[in-house]
């Protein structure tokens, strides 16, 4: 299934209601999301609210102009990247020069053709999708070569360590001392291995290796199975858990992503959630999709780190209420296979009281 491209947002800035009916127009037209504001200063407060990928500002209005607005919207960091092409109708060299010296990226001369606002305006919607995705790969580089040096550095020194004291102090310590060295040899080893597993399908999804293979899926039996899995670690912490997806819920989509999604929330929830707990794994038909719903009772996720959670660039990770220590990848690598396949992830937390992750798959019809 196609997934469905988001639809790009213009900010259309001018005091003529005509200017904004015709631009808009044309721009509707190709399927842009439009936005307007008469005047710069309701402009720079709608930017306070909302994001936009590009915006076109006249020069000539009331109050605060077209440079003006421009100047503040670069000097503030959150807007400092937005692309702006002025709407003149000055056409003279030192005009253009000075929306460019302000931070512009083009300007288009009034009365305008539209196949000619409709060229700069592809052009540099297209540029800043580069521009975000080259920053995107960056982050995915700087993420990549982190996870070598400190992620797999870290597991790999706690295995040398206790493979040297047993090795050569073995008769130093009981046997109840060993066996825990064991223990942590062995939670460390398995550390590694999900790791190691999660960095080479999310580095295949970078690379466009992972080849989707989608087809009718029963959601009641594959998410039973993924929890009958890992039923043994929720054992493990005294841990209840409650399968309610409906039975008759067919989806469409890859089966191998969709239950590496489902794995990864049910294993984050039992490794969050305190013993005595409860796990709870829903569905229900949501248009075409069926959403698919994970919640503990578990000790939550602030606020401040919600947003981290499915950036490369924003890794967190903490330990769990058994001292269990994540990948840091897993999160990343469930909203890249709920993505490849259509859908949608996302989650709502209350730091004490527990989260709920959900995602979309699409129906099969």
């Amino acid at each position: 299934m196609e997934r469905t491209k988001p639809r790009l947002k213009i900010l259309i800035v001018d005091d003529v209601t005509r200017n904004i009916q015709i631009i808009s127009t044309i721009l509707k037209q190709e399927g842009y999301k439009i936005s307007f504001a008469r005047s710069g200063e309701s402009a720079l407060e709608l930017l306070q609210n909302k994001t936009f990928d590009l915006i076109l500002l006249d020069i000539m209005m009331p109050g605060i102009d077209g440079y003006e607005t421009c100047r503040r919207l670069k000097n503030d960091p959150e807007t400092s990247e937005l692309p702006v092409i002025f709407l003149t109708g000055k056409a003279d060299s030192d005009s253009i020069v000075k929306g460019f010296d302000l931070g512009a990226v083009d300007y288009i001369t009034k009365p305008f053709r539209a196949s000619e606002l409709l060229a700069r305006v592809k052009t540099h919607l297209q540029l800043k999708v580069a521009q975000e995705k080259l920053q995107e790969a960056n982050a995915t580089k700087d993420r990549f070569f982190s996870i070598i040096a400190h992620d797999l550095k870290g597991p790999f020194n706690s295995l040398l360590g206790y493979t040297d004291v047993l090795m050569n102090y073995w008769d130093s310590y009981p046997d109840e001392k060993r066996k825990k060295f064991v223990k942590t040899i062995h939670q460390q080893s398995d550390r590694l291995f999900r790791m190691l597993e999660n960095l080479l399908d999310w580095s295949r999804i970078q690379l466009g290796k992972i080849e989707q293979r989608p087809e009718k899926i029963k959601l009641h039996l594959l998410t039973g199975s993924d929890l009958l899995l890992l039923k043994p670690q929720a054992e493990k912490k005294k841990i209840e858990l409650h399968h309610d997806v409906p039975k008759n819920a067919l989806a469409y989509g890859d089966r191998n992503m969709i239950s590496t999604v489902t794995r990864n929330l049910l294993s984050n929830a039992i490794k969050f959630t305190h013993p005595g707990g409860q796990i709870r794994i829903t569905g229900r038909e949501d248009g075409d999709f069926h959403e698919i719903t994970v919640s503990d009772n578990g000790i939550g996720i602030a606020d401040t780190n919600l947003s981290k959670l499915f950036r490369i660039d924003g890794h967190f990770s903490t330990y769990g209420t058994d001292k269990e220590v994540g990948t840091g990848l897993g999160l990343i690598l469930c909203k890249e296979f709920v993505e490849e396949n259509g859908g949608r992830l996302w989650v709502a937390s209350e730091e004490g009281k527990g989260s709920v992750f959900s995602f979309t798959v699409p129906r099969f019809r």
